[in-house]
């Protein structure tokens, strides 16, 4: 009981201390400077386009509940695209289902996605984002099936789907 009072009291402390961002890496700001990525706009411009759940993700670095994308059940061939800025991310080729509640794949396309160190939730994790836009879309854990052994477990609202166009 003592630890779980210890752990509880240091973490709001922290959180009082930082104004609730101390578990947010991007202190709220959910911005990446200019020069990192192709694609920049404002915080309105991207109001503007993405739905305020899109938003809390892919600006935010949110993550959205697990079990409620429908992408979850997505078993049609096609590519899973970033819904900020719509670059080709996924096959469905190498999307399988985890277990975990969110759309898990083994591999992103080549010059898809870029990652970076998370040390958020008092773990190391790796952060994946579109490449182009800079925009959050979960993480890479080393516990996916061959031949990578990787899983990008996604948050769905992050991705827009696009089935292949049969010939």
């Amino acid at each position: 009981m003592r630890r779980r009072n210890f752990l509880y009291g240091g973490a709001g402390v922290m959180a009082a201390l930082t104004g609730g961002t101390f578990f947010l890496r991007t202190g709220g700001s959910g911005q990446a400077s200019a020069e990192e990525f192709e694609i920049t706009k404002t915080a309105e411009e991207w109001r503007a386009i993405l739905s305020p759940e899109q938003y809390a993700v892919l600006r935010e670095e949110d993550t959205e509940r697990a079990f409620t994308s429908p992408l979850n059940e997505e078993k049609r061939a096609g590519i899973f695209h970033c819904a900020g800025c719509d670059l080709p991310l996924y096959s469905s080729e190498t999307k399988y289902d985890s277990g975990t509640g969110w759309p898990s794949f083994w591999e992103s396309l080549p010059d898809a996605i870029g990652t970076k160190e998370d040390n958020t939730f008092f773990m190391t994790r790796t952060e994946c984002h579109c490449r182009r836009c800079g925009g959050h879309l979960g993480h890479i854990f080393d516990d996916g099936p061959p031949p990578t052994g990787k899983r990008h477990c996604l948050n769905g609202v992050a991705l827009a789907f696009k089935p292949k166009v049969a010939a």
